[in-house]
Protein backbone atom coordinates (compact mmCIF):
# COMPACT_ATOMS: atom_id res chain seq x y z
CA UNK A 1 0.00 0.00 0.00
CA UNK A 2 1.43 3.48 -0.84
CA UNK A 3 2.42 5.89 1.81
CA UNK A 4 0.56 9.24 1.03
CA UNK A 5 2.24 12.19 1.80
CA UNK A 6 -0.54 13.61 4.09
CA UNK A 7 -2.16 15.17 6.67
CA UNK A 8 -3.89 11.54 8.18
CA UNK A 9 -6.81 11.71 9.83
CA UNK A 10 -7.07 9.31 13.09
CA UNK A 11 -10.04 8.84 15.38
CA UNK A 12 -11.38 10.98 18.28
CA UNK A 13 -9.61 11.17 21.74
CA UNK A 14 -11.63 10.08 24.28
CA UNK A 15 -10.83 12.49 27.56
CA UNK A 16 -12.68 13.66 30.81
CA UNK A 17 -14.74 16.39 29.30
CA UNK A 18 -15.41 16.45 25.62
CA UNK A 19 -16.52 19.07 22.78
CA UNK A 20 -19.89 18.08 23.41
CA UNK A 21 -19.95 18.33 27.42
CA UNK A 22 -18.16 21.45 26.98
CA UNK A 23 -21.39 22.42 24.74
CA UNK A 24 -24.11 22.55 27.02
CA UNK A 25 -21.47 23.81 30.30
CA UNK A 26 -23.55 26.62 32.21
CA UNK A 27 -21.80 29.67 31.28
CA UNK A 28 -21.77 28.54 27.27
CA UNK A 29 -23.17 29.63 24.25
CA UNK A 30 -24.01 28.26 20.64
CA UNK A 31 -25.36 29.55 17.67
CA UNK A 32 -25.73 28.22 14.21
CA UNK A 33 -26.76 31.12 11.91
CA UNK A 34 -28.54 30.12 8.47
CA UNK A 35 -27.15 31.38 5.19
CA UNK A 36 -29.46 32.99 3.00
CA UNK A 37 -31.89 34.46 5.85
CA UNK A 38 -34.65 36.29 5.28
CA UNK A 39 -33.58 39.75 4.95
CA UNK A 40 -29.92 39.56 3.86
CA UNK A 41 -28.73 42.21 1.84
CA UNK A 42 -25.47 41.86 -0.41
CA UNK A 43 -24.13 44.34 2.92
CA UNK A 44 -23.90 41.39 4.88
CA UNK A 45 -21.67 39.71 2.24
CA UNK A 46 -19.49 42.30 3.22
CA UNK A 47 -17.94 41.30 6.58
CA UNK A 48 -17.46 44.03 9.51
CA UNK A 49 -13.54 43.93 8.86
CA UNK A 50 -12.19 47.61 7.40
CA UNK A 51 -9.18 46.99 5.67
CA UNK A 52 -9.03 50.82 4.29
CA UNK A 53 -5.59 51.79 6.04
CA UNK A 54 -2.79 51.41 3.77
CA UNK A 55 -0.40 48.27 3.87
CA UNK A 56 3.21 47.72 2.68
CA UNK A 57 4.96 44.35 3.05
CA UNK A 58 8.45 43.18 3.50
CA UNK A 59 10.27 39.85 3.81
CA UNK A 60 13.48 38.41 5.56
CA UNK A 61 15.27 35.67 4.48
CA UNK A 62 18.19 34.16 7.46
CA UNK A 63 19.20 31.30 5.19
CA UNK A 64 17.49 28.23 4.54
CA UNK A 65 19.99 26.87 7.33
CA UNK A 66 19.55 29.15 9.57
CA UNK A 67 18.07 27.22 12.31
CA UNK A 68 18.75 23.31 13.21
CA UNK A 69 15.29 21.46 15.29
CA UNK A 70 16.53 20.57 19.33
CA UNK A 71 15.30 17.37 18.69
CA UNK A 72 17.38 16.14 15.65
CA UNK A 73 19.55 19.05 14.79
CA UNK A 74 18.05 18.72 10.76
CA UNK A 75 18.00 22.19 9.18
CA UNK A 76 15.59 25.00 8.68
CA UNK A 77 14.73 28.15 7.25
CA UNK A 78 14.50 31.30 9.09
CA UNK A 79 12.08 33.35 7.09
CA UNK A 80 9.59 35.51 7.73
CA UNK A 81 6.80 37.97 5.37
CA UNK A 82 6.04 41.27 7.21
CA UNK A 83 2.50 43.00 6.60
CA UNK A 84 2.22 46.01 8.57
CA UNK A 85 0.57 49.82 8.29
CA UNK A 86 2.01 51.84 5.91
CA UNK A 87 2.31 54.33 8.19
CA UNK A 88 3.95 53.09 11.44
CA UNK A 89 3.03 56.52 13.67
CA UNK A 90 4.80 57.29 16.40
CA UNK A 91 3.37 54.19 18.92
CA UNK A 92 3.47 50.65 18.88
CA UNK A 93 1.39 48.00 16.85
CA UNK A 94 0.35 44.42 18.88
CA UNK A 95 1.95 41.62 16.78
CA UNK A 96 0.20 38.71 15.20
CA UNK A 97 3.13 35.90 14.38
CA UNK A 98 1.57 33.28 11.86
CA UNK A 99 2.50 29.94 11.15
CA UNK A 100 1.98 26.96 8.07
CA UNK A 101 1.32 23.41 8.60
CA UNK A 102 2.71 20.43 6.81
CA UNK A 103 2.67 20.71 3.11
CA UNK A 104 5.14 19.99 0.39
CA UNK A 105 8.25 21.93 0.95
CA UNK A 106 9.87 21.84 -2.78
CA UNK A 107 8.13 23.20 -5.89
CA UNK A 108 9.23 20.45 -8.32
CA UNK A 109 6.93 20.01 -11.08
CA UNK A 110 9.09 16.85 -12.13
CA UNK A 111 8.37 15.55 -9.13
CA UNK A 112 4.73 15.80 -8.68
CA UNK A 113 3.75 14.46 -12.11
CA UNK A 114 5.81 11.75 -11.20
CA UNK A 115 3.98 11.32 -7.98
CA UNK A 116 0.55 11.48 -9.75
CA UNK A 117 1.71 8.60 -12.40
CA UNK A 118 2.84 6.29 -9.67
CA UNK A 119 0.29 6.59 -7.58
CA UNK A 120 -2.43 5.69 -10.86
CA UNK A 121 0.24 2.64 -11.09
CA UNK A 122 0.69 1.56 -7.91
CA UNK A 123 4.08 2.11 -7.72
CA UNK A 124 5.28 2.11 -4.22
CA UNK A 125 9.33 3.11 -4.98
CA UNK A 126 8.38 5.85 -7.45
CA UNK A 127 5.82 7.40 -5.36
CA UNK A 128 8.65 7.60 -2.50
CA UNK A 129 11.46 8.74 -4.66
CA UNK A 130 9.16 11.59 -6.23
CA UNK A 131 7.75 12.04 -2.43
CA UNK A 132 11.09 12.83 -1.12
CA UNK A 133 12.03 15.49 -3.96
CA UNK A 134 8.83 17.33 -2.98
CA UNK A 135 9.43 17.24 0.82
CA UNK A 136 13.35 18.08 0.28
CA UNK A 137 15.24 20.84 2.52
CA UNK A 138 16.98 22.76 1.36
CA UNK A 139 15.21 21.86 -2.04
CA UNK A 140 17.92 20.57 -4.69
CA UNK A 141 19.70 23.26 -6.82
CA UNK A 142 17.37 25.12 -9.48
CA UNK A 143 14.11 23.96 -7.60
CA UNK A 144 12.54 26.59 -5.42
CA UNK A 145 10.83 26.42 -2.28
CA UNK A 146 7.50 25.60 -2.25
CA UNK A 147 6.53 29.67 -0.31
CA UNK A 148 4.09 28.02 2.46
CA UNK A 149 4.28 31.17 4.17
CA UNK A 150 2.58 33.37 1.49
CA UNK A 151 -0.58 31.17 1.63
CA UNK A 152 -2.12 33.91 4.56
CA UNK A 153 -1.21 37.20 2.76
CA UNK A 154 -4.85 37.77 2.30
CA UNK A 155 -5.35 37.66 5.99
CA UNK A 156 -2.45 39.76 6.54
CA UNK A 157 -3.00 42.19 4.82
CA UNK A 158 -6.75 43.00 6.05
CA UNK A 159 -5.11 42.76 9.89
CA UNK A 160 -2.57 45.23 8.70
CA UNK A 161 -5.17 47.08 7.73
CA UNK A 162 -6.15 47.22 11.28
CA UNK A 163 -3.23 48.38 12.47
CA UNK A 164 -1.37 45.53 13.53
CA UNK A 165 1.88 44.27 12.37
CA UNK A 166 1.74 40.73 10.95
CA UNK A 167 4.51 38.04 10.08
CA UNK A 168 4.00 34.54 8.57
CA UNK A 169 6.94 32.25 9.07
CA UNK A 170 8.15 29.54 6.85
CA UNK A 171 8.21 25.66 8.85
CA UNK A 172 9.40 24.38 5.54
CA UNK A 173 12.30 22.28 7.43
CA UNK A 174 9.78 20.86 10.18
CA UNK A 175 7.99 19.60 7.62
CA UNK A 176 10.87 17.88 6.17
CA UNK A 177 12.10 16.80 8.94
CA UNK A 178 11.90 13.47 10.99
CA UNK A 179 9.72 14.60 14.41
CA UNK A 180 6.54 13.64 14.35
CA UNK A 181 3.76 13.39 17.00
CA UNK A 182 4.44 15.47 19.98
CA UNK A 183 7.73 16.40 19.25
CA UNK A 184 6.53 17.86 15.81
CA UNK A 185 4.71 20.32 17.95
CA UNK A 186 7.22 20.87 20.43
CA UNK A 187 9.35 22.14 17.34
CA UNK A 188 6.90 24.35 15.68
CA UNK A 189 6.53 25.87 19.21
CA UNK A 190 10.26 26.43 19.30
CA UNK A 191 10.84 27.97 16.00
CA UNK A 192 7.74 30.24 16.93
CA UNK A 193 9.64 31.46 19.91
CA UNK A 194 12.49 31.52 18.03
CA UNK A 195 11.01 34.36 15.62
CA UNK A 196 9.80 36.39 18.26
CA UNK A 197 13.19 36.49 20.02
CA UNK A 198 14.05 38.30 16.77
CA UNK A 199 11.52 40.69 16.98
CA UNK A 200 12.27 41.33 20.64
CA UNK A 201 15.50 42.59 19.75
CA UNK A 202 14.72 44.28 16.92
CA UNK A 203 11.59 46.12 18.07
CA UNK A 204 13.53 47.23 21.28
CA UNK A 205 16.51 48.29 19.93
CA UNK A 206 16.62 47.98 15.92
CA UNK A 207 19.35 45.51 16.65
CA UNK A 208 19.84 41.54 16.29
CA UNK A 209 19.66 39.81 13.17
CA UNK A 210 16.97 41.12 11.47
CA UNK A 211 17.89 44.90 11.49
CA UNK A 212 18.85 45.87 7.88
CA UNK A 213 17.79 42.56 6.44
CA UNK A 214 14.34 42.70 4.93
CA UNK A 215 13.61 42.68 1.29
CA UNK A 216 10.84 43.46 -0.96
CA UNK A 217 8.89 40.12 -1.57
CA UNK A 218 8.47 40.49 -5.21
CA UNK A 219 11.72 41.62 -6.13
CA UNK A 220 14.12 40.81 -3.78
CA UNK A 221 15.63 44.61 -3.63
CA UNK A 222 16.76 46.03 0.20
CA UNK A 223 14.19 47.65 1.80
CA UNK A 224 14.51 49.93 4.61
CA UNK A 225 12.09 50.00 7.43
CA UNK A 226 12.49 50.60 11.21
CA UNK A 227 10.51 48.80 13.32
CA UNK A 228 12.27 50.00 16.62
CA UNK A 229 10.01 50.99 19.42
CA UNK A 230 6.69 50.14 16.60
CA UNK A 231 5.90 46.91 17.69
CA UNK A 232 4.53 46.28 21.06
CA UNK A 233 6.22 42.73 22.13
CA UNK A 234 3.59 42.84 25.42
CA UNK A 235 0.62 42.29 23.11
CA UNK A 236 1.04 39.30 21.10
CA UNK A 237 -1.29 36.91 18.67
CA UNK A 238 -0.33 33.63 17.25
CA UNK A 239 -2.20 31.48 14.62
CA UNK A 240 -1.13 28.46 13.46
CA UNK A 241 -2.49 26.31 10.79
CA UNK A 242 -3.08 22.48 10.39
CA UNK A 243 -0.39 20.86 12.50
CA UNK A 244 0.70 24.40 12.88
CA UNK A 245 -2.52 24.85 14.73
CA UNK A 246 -0.97 22.23 17.39
CA UNK A 247 2.04 24.02 17.60
CA UNK A 248 0.14 27.06 18.47
CA UNK A 249 -1.20 25.24 20.89
CA UNK A 250 1.97 24.01 22.43
CA UNK A 251 3.39 27.57 22.59
CA UNK A 252 0.46 29.21 24.56
CA UNK A 253 0.34 25.88 27.11
CA UNK A 254 0.00 26.87 30.29
CA UNK A 255 3.41 23.94 31.37
CA UNK A 256 5.47 26.72 28.21
CA UNK A 257 4.84 30.38 29.04
CA UNK A 258 8.30 30.22 30.87
CA UNK A 259 9.53 29.06 27.29
CA UNK A 260 8.26 32.43 25.91
CA UNK A 261 11.20 34.79 24.95
CA UNK A 262 11.59 37.34 27.79
CA UNK A 263 9.43 40.63 27.65
CA UNK A 264 6.74 38.72 25.01
CA UNK A 265 3.18 37.93 26.27
CA UNK A 266 0.78 35.83 24.06
CA UNK A 267 -2.48 36.89 24.76
CA UNK A 268 -4.49 35.79 22.12
CA UNK A 269 -3.82 31.83 20.11
CA UNK A 270 -5.95 30.61 17.28
CA UNK A 271 -5.75 27.50 15.65
CA UNK A 272 -7.34 26.85 12.17
CA UNK A 273 -7.90 23.59 11.08
CA UNK A 274 -5.58 21.89 13.77
CA UNK A 275 -4.08 18.82 13.23
CA UNK A 276 -3.25 17.54 16.93
CA UNK A 277 -1.54 14.50 17.87
CA UNK A 278 -4.53 13.19 19.50
CA UNK A 279 -2.58 9.84 21.16
CA UNK A 280 -0.77 12.03 23.47
CA UNK A 281 -0.16 10.97 26.36
CA UNK A 282 0.53 13.83 28.18
CA UNK A 283 -2.61 16.76 27.71
CA UNK A 284 -0.56 19.12 30.10
CA UNK A 285 1.47 20.23 26.77
CA UNK A 286 -1.76 21.54 25.30
CA UNK A 287 -4.03 22.66 28.36
CA UNK A 288 -4.72 26.75 28.25
CA UNK A 289 -6.25 28.36 31.16
CA UNK A 290 -4.69 31.51 30.55
CA UNK A 291 -5.00 32.62 27.16
CA UNK A 292 -7.51 33.27 25.27
CA UNK A 293 -8.18 30.52 22.62
CA UNK A 294 -10.02 30.32 19.00
CA UNK A 295 -10.23 26.85 17.12
CA UNK A 296 -11.48 26.62 13.71
CA UNK A 297 -12.65 23.88 11.49
CA UNK A 298 -14.49 23.17 7.97
CA UNK A 299 -17.24 21.27 7.69
CA UNK A 300 -15.31 19.58 4.75
CA UNK A 301 -12.10 19.28 6.12
CA UNK A 302 -11.09 15.97 4.63
CA UNK A 303 -7.88 15.76 6.68
CA UNK A 304 -8.55 16.93 9.86
CA UNK A 305 -11.64 15.28 11.51
CA UNK A 306 -14.03 16.88 14.20
CA UNK A 307 -11.13 15.63 16.92
CA UNK A 308 -9.68 19.27 15.76
CA UNK A 309 -12.56 20.46 17.74
CA UNK A 310 -12.82 17.88 20.67
CA UNK A 311 -8.98 18.22 21.62
CA UNK A 312 -9.14 21.94 21.97
CA UNK A 313 -12.35 22.14 23.81
CA UNK A 314 -10.33 19.46 26.19
CA UNK A 315 -7.26 21.21 26.04
CA UNK A 316 -9.39 24.81 27.21
CA UNK A 317 -11.89 22.84 29.85
CA UNK A 318 -10.60 24.71 32.31
CA UNK A 319 -10.47 28.02 30.93
CA UNK A 320 -10.46 31.69 32.59
CA UNK A 321 -9.48 33.49 29.43
CA UNK A 322 -11.92 32.76 26.92
CA UNK A 323 -12.58 29.35 24.49
CA UNK A 324 -13.70 30.17 20.87
CA UNK A 325 -14.75 27.07 19.02
CA UNK A 326 -15.72 27.71 15.30
CA UNK A 327 -17.22 25.53 12.27
CA UNK A 328 -17.14 26.49 9.08
CA UNK A 329 -20.20 24.96 6.92
CA UNK A 330 -18.72 24.33 3.62
CA UNK A 331 -15.06 24.87 4.18
CA UNK A 332 -12.19 22.42 3.81
CA UNK A 333 -8.53 22.37 4.99
CA UNK A 334 -6.44 23.31 2.24
CA UNK A 335 -8.50 26.49 1.11
CA UNK A 336 -6.92 28.60 4.19
CA UNK A 337 -3.68 28.45 2.75
CA UNK A 338 -3.92 30.20 -1.33
CA UNK A 339 -0.55 28.26 -2.18
CA UNK A 340 -2.20 24.43 -0.93
CA UNK A 341 -5.84 25.57 -2.82
CA UNK A 342 -6.03 24.64 -6.76
CA UNK A 343 -6.84 28.32 -8.01
CA UNK A 344 -3.38 28.61 -7.03
CA UNK A 345 -1.87 26.61 -9.84
CA UNK A 346 0.92 25.52 -7.49
CA UNK A 347 2.85 22.21 -6.74
CA UNK A 348 0.95 19.84 -4.76
CA UNK A 349 -2.42 22.28 -4.45
CA UNK A 350 -5.11 20.10 -3.87
CA UNK A 351 -8.98 20.39 -2.97
CA UNK A 352 -9.32 17.89 -0.09
CA UNK A 353 -12.89 18.00 0.30
CA UNK A 354 -15.06 14.98 -0.07
CA UNK A 355 -17.38 15.70 -3.37
CA UNK A 356 -21.02 13.84 -2.79
CA UNK A 357 -21.91 11.58 -5.63
CA UNK A 358 -24.64 13.14 -8.33
CA UNK A 359 -24.43 16.57 -6.00
CA UNK A 360 -22.25 18.75 -7.96
CA UNK A 361 -20.87 21.72 -5.86
CA UNK A 362 -21.65 19.56 -2.34
CA UNK A 363 -19.14 18.53 -0.09
CA UNK A 364 -18.33 16.35 3.14
CA UNK A 365 -15.74 15.60 5.20
CA UNK A 366 -16.06 12.17 5.12
CA UNK A 367 -18.34 9.00 3.00
CA UNK A 368 -21.70 9.10 4.36
CA UNK A 369 -21.67 12.47 6.22
CA UNK A 370 -24.41 14.95 6.06
CA UNK A 371 -23.39 17.07 2.65
CA UNK A 372 -23.45 20.84 2.48
CA UNK A 373 -22.93 23.14 -0.83
CA UNK A 374 -19.06 24.06 -0.74
CA UNK A 375 -17.41 27.29 -0.18
CA UNK A 376 -15.27 29.07 -3.19
CA UNK A 377 -11.78 29.46 -2.46
CA UNK A 378 -12.39 33.28 -1.51
CA UNK A 379 -15.66 33.03 0.38
CA UNK A 380 -14.15 30.78 2.60
CA UNK A 381 -10.98 32.96 3.16
CA UNK A 382 -13.46 35.99 3.55
CA UNK A 383 -14.94 34.24 6.40
CA UNK A 384 -12.04 33.25 8.05
CA UNK A 385 -10.74 36.45 7.84
CA UNK A 386 -13.98 37.29 9.18
CA UNK A 387 -13.58 35.40 12.69
CA UNK A 388 -10.01 35.97 13.30
CA UNK A 389 -10.03 39.78 12.66
CA UNK A 390 -12.84 39.66 15.50
CA UNK A 391 -11.10 37.62 17.47
CA UNK A 392 -7.89 39.40 17.24
CA UNK A 393 -9.64 42.94 17.61
CA UNK A 394 -10.99 41.54 20.60
CA UNK A 395 -7.96 40.21 22.88
CA UNK A 396 -5.40 42.50 21.27
CA UNK A 397 -6.43 46.14 20.85
CA UNK A 398 -9.11 45.33 24.06
CA UNK A 399 -12.68 45.68 21.32
CA UNK A 400 -15.58 44.28 22.99
CA UNK A 401 -17.78 45.42 19.98
CA UNK A 402 -16.71 42.00 18.40
CA UNK A 403 -18.22 39.81 21.19
CA UNK A 404 -21.45 39.71 19.23
CA UNK A 405 -19.50 37.98 15.78
CA UNK A 406 -17.53 35.74 18.85
CA UNK A 407 -20.12 34.75 20.52
CA UNK A 408 -22.15 33.95 17.64
CA UNK A 409 -25.25 36.70 18.80
CA UNK A 410 -23.95 38.31 15.31
CA UNK A 411 -23.05 36.64 11.92
CA UNK A 412 -21.74 38.88 9.98
CA UNK A 413 -21.64 35.98 6.91
CA UNK A 414 -24.42 34.83 7.07
CA UNK A 415 -25.19 35.36 3.23
CA UNK A 416 -22.20 32.99 2.47
CA UNK A 417 -22.60 30.48 4.85
CA UNK A 418 -23.38 28.78 7.93
CA UNK A 419 -21.10 28.71 11.27
CA UNK A 420 -21.63 27.11 14.13
CA UNK A 421 -20.08 28.81 16.87
CA UNK A 422 -19.52 27.93 20.78
CA UNK A 423 -18.24 30.19 23.06
CA UNK A 424 -17.23 30.19 26.72
CA UNK A 425 -16.45 34.08 27.28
Amino acid sequence: MLKRHKRMRVPVRLLGMSAAALSVAAATFTYTSTAGAAGVTEAAYRSPVSSSGTTKSVRYDLGDTAWHLPQTGEPAELTGVVHYPADLGTGRHPLILMMHGLHETCADRKADAARTAALRKGDDAAYEAAGAKLFAWPCAPGTPALPNERGYDYLARTLAGQGFVVVSIGGNGINASSVTGDDNAATRADLINRHLRLWQELSSEDKGELAGKFTDPETGAARRVSFAHHVDMGDVGIMGHSRAGAGVTWQAADSHRKQWPTGVDVKAVAALAPAYNVMTEDMSNYTITKTPFATFRGTCDGQVGGEALSFAADAAKEAGSGFYRFAIHGANHNSFNTQWSPESHQVAAADDATPVKGHPGQCTDREGAAPTRQLTEPQQRHVATTYLNAFFRRYLLGDTGQEPVLTGARHPDAAITEVDVTAVP
